[in-house]
């Protein structure tokens, strides 16, 4: 029987399905991100977290697209090393922006958006992504994601701008001192996903008017800086997916309601749109 594996890799977690014939077993692992991780450790992550929930089973294809996949250089070192441990499966490894333009359109073109713990738009023509807003990653971009939302939840504790309600909302969820808080992002591995782990403070505290503004400021700057880059916004539908945009899939409906766009579909994460693509 034929098996195929899919994979969508972020940079938090990692989504995996196997199917065989009509069975499908699902599972996860943690991210996969080539950017934070050299062949040891992604070796390590496959070892003791993908191997034991596959078991002895041959696979005959893998479908990856993560995070990251979109140079030769991380493509190389995901698909190496995927295949130490499945010499005989084809593998194919792709950005993770185009698994999610597949998840979210299939075979109809559209823009497809990705609001994660990282960000990422294009524009797909039903086959392949044809244009693509830069991806300037955490520092420098990332706008309306989990890691730049966190960014901005830091920004108002550590000058005190929340007021005394979300000061003291925020001390009792994170009793953490200015220099741990510093460390993390400073000093510490994988600062992304520590900014990202915010974003329940924001979910907890909905309807408080900096948490709004926040909330609606982050997604704003996607729009401008992304949605409003393709022309074609304007007469193709807006579709997201990711734990950010379906998390405030109101606000999202909101500006594009604000901005004249059609909202498509907002989906908590692409897999299940991965499964229907690939059964095809």
């Amino acid at each position: 029987m034929h098996t195929v594996l899919i994979a969508d890799s972020g940079s938090t977690k990692t989504q995996w399905c196997l199917l065989n014939g009509t069975k499908k077993k699902k599972f996860s692992t943690q991210g996969i991100s080539p950017y934070f991780l050299n062949d040891e450790g992604l070796a390590k992550i496959l070892l003791s977290e993908l191997l034991p929930k596959i078991g002895d089973v041959t696979i005959d294809e893998i479908h990856y697209y993560g995070t990251g996949c979109s140079n030769k250089a991380n493509i190389d070192l995901i698909k190496y090393g995927l295949k130490k441990f499945y010499k005989k499966a084809k593998i194919t490894v792709d950005h993770d922006l185009l698994g999610a333009a597949k998840a979210l359109c299939g075979d109809e073109k559209g823009i497809a958006c990705i609001l994660g713990t990282g960000s990422n738009s294009c524009l797909y023509n039903g086959k392949k992504v044809v244009k693509n807003s830069p991806g300037l990653g955490f520092i420098l971009g990332d706008e309306g994601s989990g890691t730049y939302l966190g960014k901005k939840v830091i920004q108002h504790y550590l000058y005190g701008t929340f007021d005394a309600e979300l000061m003291d909302k925020f001390e009792e969820k994170y009793p953490q001192t200015t220099n741990e808080i510093l460390d993390s992002v400073y000093k510490n591995p994988l600062p992304n996903r520590y900014l990202a782990s915010f974003v329940p403070f924001l979910i907890e505290n909905r309807g408080h008017y900096m948490v709004e503004n926040i909330i609606e400021d982050s997604i704003n700057d996607f729009f401008f800086n992304h949605i409003y880059k393709y022309r074609e916004s304007w007469s193709m539908p807006i579709n997201f997916v990711g734990s950010v945009a379906y998390g405030f899939k109101d606000v999202l409906a909101q500006m594009c309601h604000e901005f004249e766009l059609k909202l498509g579909k907002v989906l908590k994460d692409p897999m299940d749109g991965l499964i229907k693509y690939h059964s095809k």
